[in-house]
């Protein structure tokens, strides 16, 4: 599946139950994730959307170790029946 494809999946996944998910841009700080998804009851998360079977490039996996570090949720996300375990974990957190 297309990366764009997979992400309208996600956005509108968030959005059926009930949150937003906005493309994140981050001028002058390459490397950040494509989304942050953010549920009802204040719940938050960023997610790295990627093709089938591919891996964030190393500037990403930096970036995410700082998202990490400093308490965030983060995921990758690569393949469509991940949207539902993804948006599960976050909920529940």
């Amino acid at each position: 599946m297309r990366e764009k494809s997979l992400e309208r999946k996600l956005v509108q996944a968030v959005k059926t139950i009930g949150g937003i998910a906005p493309k994140f841009v981050s001028p002058g700080y390459d490397g950040m994730p494509d989304r942050l998804v953010l549920l009802p009851l204040g719940k938050i998360a960023f997610v790295e959307v990627k093709r089938n079977g591919e891996k964030p490039r190393p500037l990403q996996e930096a970036r995410h170790g700082v998202l990490r570090r400093l308490g965030f949720r983060l995921y990758v996300l690569d393949e469509c029946n991940q949207i539902g375990r993804i948006l599960n974990e976050i909920q529940s957190t």
